[in-house]
């Protein structure tokens, strides 16, 4: 079914918000202002969703696509592509402040940051997972489908991941392929295979590392070491198989940088770091609190924690222990801090941890987040503790898709340091 809509105002998601016989429309592949004849892709008894599958008045932010497959029914990693690249981060920043506006009552001045690294927006995807169709062809999902998009080259992927070649290459029985191309210079690909298959691996450059996930967070090596080696500033950090670690390359250096800023760690303070991945902000951290301080990172991946371990063996000052952070402030009988570092997955804190995290009387605690709703939700429980947001950066980490990165200062109220 084809509509006629005047499209309004962004919405968290990569969507623009319009109406349709009195119910909300989201749609995809728009800008605000524009008026466009839209195709529903889905309807449910509240709301609709729906492509802009032609431009009738379109907005002076709307630019040609870089890439042939962003676009109606097509690849859906990119949801801005139509959107020039001052229009996408000016977009991303009325998300932030309407999701802290609606669901925390927050009213944030700030605007979504550059990342160095991506001046054109494309290229800085230092880790991308194909899915591989039946015929073992590679490719990216569609928007909210599991059908595979086989494409020849991806534009955001940074120029070392297309080298690898792995989208003119065959994988028949493997269910996905994840290219990581690292800082230092270090390439891997990481294969899983469909339920009791064995993926025959097609010829690739000798210095390309090959992994076979074994599910349950293992990966084996079939050629090449387990793990590559990213660095920032003068500090390596090993990341085993498909462990976390920021994909754009400038990431991890600016959200550290802004960590620490927030954090002010003092000598002799004792600092958290909860989901701290293979220890970047427990490394600056560590530095900062010097010997006479301490630093104790939580992460519930284990090969994560043996990478943290390794990567800080020489800050005696930092340990680290794996678990869920729902259970390990009480399993390690953690009553207080000075800081508290946090950078969950999408989902965010939740209640429970929150009041955790409120009840050790940290005087600053800095949030890292990936998802602006999940986090101002958790800003609110905050508050009802008496957290309340001191000061909030955000940064444009994924160019040409809806996703911000965002560090955020908490601090007790009434409190100073």
């Amino acid at each position: 079914m084809a509509i006629e809509l005047t499209v309004g105002p962004v919405a968290h998601g990569g969507w623009c918000v319009a109406r349709h016989d009195g119910r909300v429309v989201f749609v995809r592949h728009a800008l605000p202002g524009e008026r466009v004849m839209a195709e529903v892709t889905e309807e449910t008894t509240r709301f609709l969703r729906a492509d802009a599958v032609e431009i009738l008045q379109p907005s002076p932010d709307r630019v040609t696509p870089p890439c042939p497959f962003a676009g109606p029914g097509l690849c859906g990693g990119c949801d801005w592509q139509h959107a020039s690249l001052d229009a996408q981060r000016l977009l991303k920043t009325e998300v932030v402040a309407e999701q802290l506006r609606r669901l925390a009552g927050i009213e944030w001045k700030g605007v979504v940051e550059e990342v160095p690294g991506a001046p054109d927006g494309l290229g800085w995807r230092t880790r991308v997972q194909f899915a591989v169709d039946r015929d073992g062809v590679p490719g990216l999902r569609r928007h909210r489908s599991h059908d595979v998009q086989p494409v020849d080259l991806c534009l955001i992927a940074h120029p070392e991941v297309e080298n690898v070649g792995v989208e003119v290459m065959n994988w028949r029985n493997a269910s996905t392929v994840e290219v990581i191309a690292s800082g230092t210079g270090d390439q891997a690909v990481v294969i899983t295979p469909r339920p009791r298959r064995t993926v025959a691996v097609p010829d690739l450059d000798r210095s390309v590392a090959v992994l076979v996930d074994e599910g349950r967070g293992r990966t084996r090596a079939v050629h090449g070491r387990g793990h590559v080696v990213e660095r920032v500033g003068d500090r390596d950090f090993q990341v085993t198989g498909s462990g976390f670690w920021q994909i754009h390359p400038g990431a991890a250096a600016a959200l550290r940088d802004a960590v620490m800023e927030f954090a002010v760690p003092r000598p002799g303070e004792w600092a958290l770091d909860l989901y701290c991945g293979v220890g970047l902000f427990a490394a600056a951290l560590a530095e900062a609190v010097g010997e006479e301080g301490a630093v104790f990172g939580v992460e519930s991946d284990a090969a994560a924690v043996r990478d943290a371990q390794r990567n800080l063996r020489d800050l005696p000052q930092a340990r680290f222990a794996r678990g869920r952070v729902e259970d390990a402030l009480d399993r390690f009988d953690i009553e207080r801090a000075d800081i508290v570092v946090v950078d969950p997955p999408r989902a965010g804190l939740g209640r429970d941890v929150v009041e955790q995290v409120t009840g050790l009387d940290a005087s600053r605690v800095v949030y890292v987040s990936c998802d602006p709703a999940t986090l101002a939700r958790d800003l609110a429980w905050f508050a009802d503790h008496r957290y309340t947001l001191a000061d909030l950066r955000a940064f444009d980490a994924f160019p040409m898709t809806h996703h911000v990165e965002c560090v955020a200062l908490l601090k007790p109220a009434g409190k100073d340091d």
